[in-house]
């Protein structure tokens, strides 16, 4: 079935019950204000420090939307893309889409005037709807991108250039559209992480959401009752996957338009949020924050929370250790996917495997794994090589780039381009991107092996590791390291603690400075590369990839 018909079983069966949240916590001052003073700092009407939709309002918005586009000519197939900020408007917007055909092409939200333009014009966008934060940025390309026949915008103060979403949808019918859909119908473009250059454009059929959802929960088990707390960007795949499992039975999501640890405990506790999906660095503020004091858990009500997971990323199993000092009776799991597999769940560690943390896991509910050779070969257990999956939530290609799609798609097996191991139980441990493998002097180094060995410096806060040109060897291992606020480390102390680690895995360089991250958490290790290692060197990697 099309993943469409899960929000009108929604619909018909919980009408009156809540189905989103927005939660705004920079507005929680102004909630509190006489509304003399709240007009008195001009403060946006359309904002405010929580809104909610039931299911059957959600519905409704999804379908005036769906039949708005119908109105305008826009017809099944053609795309539609979405620059918004996590919002409650976001997800009525990507069903409306979906409800009269067309594909959604969800839009990084950190991208640059230039880098919109590229996704537009290589996705083949005829619509966008844009919010205010990107208004400068619509501007500069607007009069570039001929395709495009709509350029919506939702919020206060629409622009000279574009038309006003809100007024304009907010008077078309809240009917079905009755647009026939199958399983088989392309559904969404989704982009790549964009850490190693422009995005690649990933086609998603609606079998693939549909899967995701089932995955999802058959992995977490969720119930009517459940509330998810939602918090990484809508536009990737992460967090809307994860928010599937709630979907298909009806559970309420509340959104999060914010990351500080205060507001994620303040939400799972006046919202009574049971499943949170959190990124590494998320996670560690937390932790951190309790440990200072800044956090005291007994003001919150957090005994409903049951389920916290990690995805996006290599988790270090001392994070976990930590995390379950503090909060003994939360069920754990580690989920491993990518876009180009829809996300999160083709691999999962399992509750049940708590033992095994460091693992990413086995192959995730309908989903096959093998580790292959440079040959495609399977390798011997024990033995490194590259991660492949293959299930129904594999992407159906690279939109336009046969060669790219061609290179990871093999006889229905997505080749993941992660190095990795299988363990006499079977369960697989991620050992690194294979673009990221450093070979210094013939051996060839893992730089998430030392990324995890220096996060158990309790100094460390966070860390990259990457390869700097060398004469002698080849390449060097170099430790970007970010330190903890509040304290200090020198180079002596990190290569002291490095001594446990065999010589040739030690960091030959130690460098103090902030590791950047993307809004999907994954380090930037191609900025890395830009900064330490210079243009030429980022130039020639990108060219051999």
């Amino acid at each position: 079935m099309p993943i469409t018909e899960i929000l009108q079983k929604n619909a018909d069966f919980y009408p009156n019950d809540v189905s989103l949240i927005e939660i705004n916590p920079q507005m929680e001052k102004q909630s509190r204000m006489t509304w003399r003073e709240y007009s008195l700092i001009e403060a946006n009407p359309n904002e405010a420090y929580r809104k909610e939709i039931t299911w059957s309002e959600f519905n409704k918005r999804a379908n005036r939307f769906a039949n708005f586009l119908l109105t305008r000519g826009i017809k099944k197939g053609d795309k539609v893309a979405i620059l918004l900020m996590n919002c409650i408007e976001w997800l009525p917007v990507y069903f409306g889409i979906l409800k009269m055909g067309a594909m959604a092409v969800p839009l990084n939200y950190r991208y640059a005037s230039d880098e919109i333009k590229y996704c537009l014009e290589l996705a083949d966008a005829d619509v966008i709807i844009f919010g205010p934060e990107f208004t400068g940025r619509i501007e500069q390309i607007c009069h570039k991108v001929k395709r495009i026949k709509m350029w919506l915008y939702h919020g206060e103060d629409c622009p000279t250039f574009a038309e006003s979403y809100d007024s304009l949808v907010s008077y078309c019918s809240s009917k079905s559209p009755q647009i026939k859909l199958t399983d088989d119908d392309d559904a969404a473009i989704y982009f790549s992480s964009g850490t190693t250059g422009f995005p690649k454009a990933i086609i998603h059929k609606h079998q693939s959401l549909v899967h995701a959802a089932m995955t999802e929960q058959s992995h977490h088990s969720q119930t009517k009752d459940d509330v998810f707390l939602c918090i990484p960007p809508l536009y990737h795949t992460g967090a809307k996957m994860h928010w599937f499992g709630s979907f298909l039975v009806g559970g309420k999501a509340v959104i999060l338009k914010g990351i500080k640890p205060e507001w994620i405990l303040k939400a799972v506790s006046e919202e009574k949020c049971s499943i949170v999906w959190l990124l590494v660095p998320w996670a560690q503020d937390i932790l951190d924050s309790i440990e200072r004091g800044e956090i005291k858990l007994e003001e919150y009500e957090i005994s409903q929370w049951r389920l916290m997971h990690i995805g996006a990323q290599p988790v270090p199993p001392s994070l976990i250790k930590r995390w379950k000092n503090v909060f003994p009776n939360h069920q754990y799991d580690t989920n491993y996917g990518l876009s180009e597999s829809i996300g999160p769940g083709c691999v999962h560690l399992g509750v049940e495997n708590e033992h095994k943390v460091g693992a990413i896991g086995k192959a995730g509910f309908g989903w096959q794994t093998k580790i292959v050779d440079e040959n495609g070969i399977e390798v011997a257990r024990g033995e490194v090589g590259e991660l492949a999956v293959k299930g129904p939530g594999v992407m159906t290609a690279y939109y336009k780039d046969e060669n790219a799609t061609n290179a990871v798609l093999k006889n229905g097996w997505l080749f993941t381009g992660d190095m990795a191991r299988e363990d006499e139980d079977g369960f697989i441990f991620l050992v690194d991107r294979k673009k990221d493998v450093i070979i210094s002097g013939g051996e060839n180094l893992y730089p998430v092996q030392i990324e995890d060995f220096l996060r158990k410096f309790d100094k460390i806060s966070d860390v990259a590791v990457i390869g700097l040109p060398d004469a002698r060897l080849g390449e060097i291992a170099a430790a970007i390291i970010q330190i903890k606020d509040g304290m200090t480390a020198t180079e002596d102390e990190i290569n002291d603690f490095c001594a446990e680690l065999p010589r040739y895995k030690r960091p030959r360089k130690v460098i103090f400075a902030d590791v950047p991250r993307n809004p999907t958490g994954k380090i930037e290790k191609p900025k890395l590369r830009q900064i330490y290692c210079g243009d030429s060197v980022v130039a020639q990697q990108n060219e051999i990839k």
